[in-house]
């Protein structure tokens, strides 16, 4: 079978990311492309795959991480999904939705799937899947326990690699469980490398790498690196099988994998499995047998993916012979009958009828792996069969091909004047989002109402109130954008828009595809909310949506304005749902709940106001004046396009100004209740209680709440009058007839640079909250900006509702049970919402015409314009990942990966968020979703001035 190199014909004349503008100009179209795109083959693949059901996107890293432990697997009555299907079942127990494994692939339905199981001859189970604690096992939160890491991949998937760190001791299950557990919230995480089970190196280094020879033609190889200092054997039993979707009632369509003995008419020694499916059929996966060393050939053992009842709950009977663990029994355990092992000399079973199963696995077994020694495993996942093609020279040059290609992609991709530092972090961040690409199956009513043949749907799903019960139109097929694979393995409405940023840098069609999907029918609920994520589609997330949707398009070169279209004529239905359902009494001062930052408040926003009374949040609030300002964009943006209704777009951006300078109004105002959301005293902004006879009391609470009305601002273009002259009809009639109501609205002072600019924050405030913003005792960290100010040291308590409160600022892991502990917004520094205040610094900036200066840091008697102050915090974040002067990454922070060892120091993590004195990485541990958008920061860096 000849290799597909690269596809034929010419790239489309489109717009390069990466060619910024010039430097002068770069804080006013920080976004914006201009260059063609660059002539490389990922390149040419990109241009030819803008769909997502294009052949080169067919298959990717889609499968899950971790299916066990979430929402769409919960059939329990009590709706507690980490306890309704726990890790100790996901081995032996068939997904209703989708799969998991390790550094695996599938086809983007989701039908087959392939992943590595591996066996140190150790563990009391086979590894196919990482483990972690559930959110009531950890001290602080689920926590994965695991050490893995995405090394390397192109956005259509033509070149992955992905690399699992494996114990040669016994996994300490147990151990991790109980020493968690009875640590206090005061308590550092228990992590395996605590245990002791690593010293020494005494780990396998497991690498799996992809590359497509054609969009349906994956080479795999697997190698192993002993790194301990003995012998010690290892067991890699490369895994392939469908997905149950035949034993819920709903799917009767036969589908099966069958044995393919070896003929003598083949050339190599192989082993091939073919499957047979009535969407995916036809592929067959094809092992090598190595004579180099012993194990190399491996034995093919056939089970099925169906669940071992009798195991699990002594049941009388299974439905099948061989189940779901059955290679695991196997394998680990020496269970003659759990599989049907394969004859290759056979042209057939006795009886004439070929094995078959839906999951196979080929069984490499190497008992004495030397110190420093490698094995390798190939397999090809292909439509072909096995011939002189398979593993010869082809093979070969498929992997070498991919790799200089994705080489070639990257150094196009990423500024060349970065240095091997942060372009390594920039391309690290890259592979993490794009295997962070997960097929998201969920049918909200499918799962309300259960499945025909089982599990049945408890009666108290039935009941009005039940999660997500008002979800019955989100019925989800996607390959999605993940914000963690293990620790978050679904979208967030929110997280997703800071992924699709830094993915439009290397993906722009999949980007825009994101942001689309979140908004389509079958994803938004009829109101126009946009669903949060799957423990609770209903609550709120801040509406970032538009702001995302303006950078992607900025950094596709400015060239997709239908686009944009899209996207407004959707969000018009968000904006609507966002005025209707969260300004109750029309005052333009918005409450949202917790929106995204969690534990940041005095209490459960969400849930934990005193009765009867509700919260005017200064977030939400200016949440919406953001909303406001970038539906503004966007339809100043379509106006100027001939081929878009240009009349209609002036309409809507008269109608964002009205509503941004109402809010811009209230903030300015004594509120609804006769309390304004600016704190004179204290020169902040703060959320106002209202209670129920009508009164109301400024929480003052120094937090990331009272920063984020700097987030609103936006500047015209210089033709806007041409552009919009409904709009500037409007806007003169409102500065002549009502004056009072334009407080929001700021006009640059730069020479005759008269353009409309608007901003919550006027330049009577903006002195006062920056100098809050950039002082290292409040809110300045080392490496950003904190969500609380540091000068809550000693805690902060009022009296609210007849109860004390308080807040203490907390620059690591929550010390508080609010939303599981594991996320914190009480001092540590938050990737997205800090790319967000630099981004508005440089807005503030050309509204100032740069005559804003700050000091940096306050009281250093140092001074810089708003442009540079961005360009500061930016700096700050992109310094976690960057060597000290002991060599350490502070994000790495007391963390094994800041050992002297580099075989632990060469891998760059991403987490959640960092502390907020240290910098260490803290959460989830592979974040690659929105602490990602460093890539972002890094690509748009300018040259330095020589």
């Amino acid at each position: 079978m000849p290799t597909q190199s690269v596809p034929s014909g010419p790239a489309q004349p489109i717009e390069h990311p990466a060619a910024a503008v010039p430097p002068a100009d770069r804080d006013a179209e920080a976004d914006a492309g201009s260059a063609p795109v660059p002539a490389t083959a990922e390149h040419r693949r990109l241009a030819e795959s803008a769909e997502s059901d294009a052949p080169w996107r067919r298959w990717g890293p889609y499968l899950a991480g971790r299916q066990w432990g979430t929402v769409r697997e919960d059939y329990s009555p009590d709706g507690d999904a980490w306890n309704a299907f726990p890790f100790d079942q996901a081995h032996a127990r068939a997904y209703r939705w989708g799969e998991d494994g390790l550094g695996g692939v599938s086809d983007r339905y989701g039908f087959l799937n392939f992943a590595l199981a591996t066996w140190n001859g150790n563990d009391p189970i086979l590894k196919e899947r990482l483990f972690g604690l559930t959110n009531a096992e950890g001290n602080h939160g689920e926590d994965v326990k695991e050490y893995w890491w995405a090394l390397d991949g192109t956005p259509t998937h033509s070149w992955m690699q992905w690399r699992y760190r494996y114990p040669q001791a016994a996994y300490p299950y147990e151990q991790l469980r109980e020493v968690n557990r009875n640590r206090s919230r005061t308590e550092r995480e228990y992590e395996l490398a605590d245990t002791g089970i690593l010293d020494g190196s005494r780990f396998f280094d497991i690498t799996m790498t992809y590359a497509k020879a054609g969009p349906d033609d994956l080479t795999i190889t697997i190698t192993a690196t002993n790194h301990g200092p003995e012998v010690h054997p290892l067991h890699l039993i490369p895994q392939l099988w469908l997905r149950n979707t035949w034993s819920w009632g709903r799917d009767h369509r036969p589908a099966r994998i069958v044995h393919r003995p070896r003929r003598n008419v083949d050339a190599v020694a192989t082993s091939t499995v073919q499957v047979e499916h009535e969407l995916v059929g036809g592929y067959r996966l094809i092992a090598e047998h190595t004579t180099a060393a012993a194990g190399g050939t491996p034995r093919v053992l056939f089970c099925h993916n169906e669940t071992d009842a009798v195991g699990l709950w002594g049941a009388a009977a299974n439905r099948t012979p061989t189940v779901k663990d059955g290679i695991g029994r196997h394998v680990v355990h020496g269970d003659p009958d759990a599989v049907v092992v394969a004859d290759d000399s056979l042209l057939g079973s006795p009886d004439g009828e070929p094995v078959s199963g839906t999951k196979v696995g080929f069984w490499y077994r190497f008992d004495a792996v030397a110190p420093g020694a490698t094995v390798t495993v190939r397999l090809r996942l292909c439509t072909g069969d096995p011939g002189e093609w398979t593993f010869g020279t082809d093979f070969d040059a498929v992997v070498a091909d991919r790799k200089a290609e994705a080489d070639e992609f990257y150094d196009a991709v990423i500024p060349a004047h970065l240095n091997a530092t942060d372009r390594t972090v920039a391309r690290r961040a890259f592979a993490g989002l794009l295997w962070g690409k997960q097929l998201y199956r969920y049918g909200v009513q499918e799962w309300l109402d259960g499945d025909p043949a089982g599990p049945p749907a408890p009666e108290q799903r039935r009941r009005e109130g039940a999660r997500n019960d008002d979800w019955t139109k989100l019925a989800l097929a996607d390959v999605i954008s993940m914000p963690d694979e293990w620790e978050y393995p679904w979208f967030a409405s929110w997280d997703l828009a800071f992924h699709c940023v830094a993915l439009a840098h290397v993906d722009p069609s999949f980007a825009k595809a994101q942001l689309v999907l979140l908004c389509r029918e079958w994803a938004m609920h009829p109101n126009g909310q946009l669903p949060a994520y799957e423990w609770e589609f209903s609550d709120v997330n801040p509406p970032v949506h538009a702001w995302a949707a303006w950078h992607v398009y900025r950094i596709d070169g400015s060239r997709d304005p239908e686009f944009l279209a899209r996207i407004l004529s959707k969000l018009l239905l968000n904006f609507s749902w966002w005025l209707n359902r969260k300004d109750p009494d029309g005052s333009d001062l918005f409450e949202g709940g917790f929106l995204g930052m969690d534990n940041i408040g005095l209490f459960d926003r969400s849930k934990g106001l005193p009765p009867g009374t509700r919260l005017e949040q200064s977030d939400a609030t200016s949440w919406m004046g953001f909303f406001c300002l970038h539906m503004f964009k966007i339809a100043v943006e379509l106006a100027e396009h001939p081929e878009t209704t240009a009349r209609a777009w002036d309409d809507l951006a008269t109608t964002f100004l009205e509503h941004f300078l109402s809010i811009a109004a209230a903030m300015d105002e004594f509120g609804s209740h006769g309390i304004c959301l600016w704190d004179e005293g204290q020169q902040f902004f703060c959320d106002v209680l209202v209670h129920p006879d009508g009164t109301g009391e400024r929480l003052p609470v120094r937090s990331m709440v009272g920063l984020l009305p700097l987030l609103a601002v936006a500047v015209g273009p210089r033709d806007l009058a041409t552009r919009l002259p409904d709009f500037q009809a409007r806007l003169a009639w409102l500065l002549r007839r009502r004056p009072q109501e334009c407080r929001g609205l700021i006009r640059s002072s730069a020479g005759d640079d008269r353009r409309v600019a608007l901003a919550l924050v006027g330049p009577d405030r903006l002195p006062a909250l920056l100098s809050r913003l950039f002082d290292e005792r409040e809110f300045l960290s080392p490496y950003g900006i904190r969500s609380l100010s540091a000068a809550y040291r000693d805690g902060f308590s009022m009296v609210v509702g007849g109860r004390t409160v308080g807040i203490d600022y907390e620059p690591g892991e929550s010390t508080t049970g609010l939303f599981g502990g594991n996320s914190n917004w009480r001092g540590p520094v938050w990737f997205p919402v800090n790319v967000l205040l630099a981004d508005a610094l440089r807005e503030h900036d050309r509204v100032t015409g740069g005559s804003v200066t700050v000091e940096l840091p306050t009281g250093s008697g140092r001074t810089g314009a708003l442009r540079d102050a961005a360009d500061e915090i930016e700096r700050r974040l992109i310094d976690l990942f960057r060597p000290g002067t002991d060599g350490v990454r502070p994000s790495d922070g007391q963390r094994i990966e800041a050992s002297d060892d580099p075989l632990w120091r060469e891998h760059v993590t991403f987490s959640e968020y960092f502390h907020g004195d240290t910098g260490e990485g803290l959460g989830a541990t592979h974040q690659t979703g929105w602490t990602a958008v460093v890539a972002h920061l890094l690509c748009r860096q300018p040259r330095p001035i020589s």
